[in-house]
C-alpha cells in the first residue's frame, strides 16, 4: 500500500508529494482503527447495559450458527443485522468524528425545515456534526436513548434518517468508503466475543472524551468475562 501511494499520480501527473502520502497514511491508520476500536467499545457497553438488546443480539448468533456453525466470513457476517442495527445505533449516539469539513465550489443556497434561506458562498468552508445531528428530535425519536430498533423494517425513523439526517460516515459523493469494512470489522469482532465469552460490564457507564481528537470513552471500561462457548441449545 505504502509503495501504491508513493508511486501514486494525480489526473494531470503531478506525483504525490512526500507529505501527501504521510496524510493518507495517517488518515488510513486514523479510519481503520481508531473509529473501529472506539466503536466497538461503544456498542460492548451499551449491548452490556440492555439486557434485551443483548439477549436479541446473542440469539441471532444461535441462528446463524445453526445454519452456518462456527464459520464466519463476509457473506456470514452480512446476515447478522440485529448485531448491524446494535452497532449503527452506537454510532448514532457516539460518531467518532464530531464535526466534517467540506470546502464550497460554488455558490449555492439551502432552506431549512423553517423556511428560512441560507446562501453559501463559494470558498467558503461548510461544516456539520454529526453528534448534533444524529440526536435531532424531530428525526429521532427519544434521540437520547439507545434503541437498535428504530431502524428495524417498518420503522418509518428509518426511512427520515435515511435522507441524511444520520451521517455518522458522512453522506454524499464523499462519504466514507470504509463504511461496509468498518461494519464487517465490528461485527466480526463482537461475534467471536459473543461466542467465546460471558461478559458483564462492572464499571459505570462511560462518559465522553471530548478533549480526544477522536471521540471516545472517557477513563477504563471494565468487564468481567468467563469462557464459554456458545451453543445453539443454550
Amino acid at each position: 500500500m505504502l509503495q501504491s501511494f508513493i508511486e501514486s499520480k494525480y489526473k494531470d501527473g503531478r506525483p504525490t508529494t512526500e507529505v501527501e502520502v504521510t496524510g493518507l497514511l495517517i488518515a488510513a491508520l486514523f479510519a481503520g482503527q481508531h473509529t473501529s476500536s472506539i466503536t466497538s467499545t461503544w456498542t460492548g457497553a451499551y449491548l452490556l447495559s440492555h439486557q434485551k438488546y443483548l439477549s436479541s443480539v446473542i440469539e441471532e448468533q444461535k441462528d446463524v450458527m445453526k445454519c452456518h456453525g462456527d464459520k464466519l466470513d463476509p457473506d456470514i457476517l452480512a446476515e447478522m443485522d440485529i448485531l448491524y442495527r446494535s452497532i449503527k445505533e452506537a454510532l448514532r449516539l457516539h460518531p467518532p468524528l464530531i464535526v466534517l469539513l467540506r470546502s464550497n465550489h460554488r455558490d449555492f443556497s439551502v432552506t431549512d425545515r423553517n423556511g428560512k434561506e441560507y446562501a453559501i458562498p463559494k470558498g467558503h468552508i461548510v461544516a456539520t456534526s454529526p453528534a448534533f445531528s444524529n440526536r435531532l428530535p424531530y428525526v429521532f425519536k427519544n434521540p437520547d436513548t439507545y434503541d437498535p430498533d428504530r431502524y428495524a423494517p417498518g420503522r418509518e425513523e428509518d426511512k427520515i434518517a435515511g435522507a441524511f439526517s444520520y451521517i455518522s460516515f458522512g453522506g454524499g459523493r464523499h462519504g466514507c468508503l470504509g463504511e461496509p469494512f468498518a461494519y464487517l470489522q465490528i461485527k466480526a469482532i463482537w461475534s467471536h466475543l459473543l461466542r467465546n465469552f460471558e461478559l458483564e460490564l462492572i464499571s459505570p457507564f462511560p462518559a465522553i472524551d471530548w478533549n480526544a481528537m477522536v471521540i471516545g470513552v472517557k477513563d477504563k471500561v471494565m468487564v468481567r468475562y468467563k469462557r464459554r462457548a456458545l451453543s445453539v441449545d443454550q
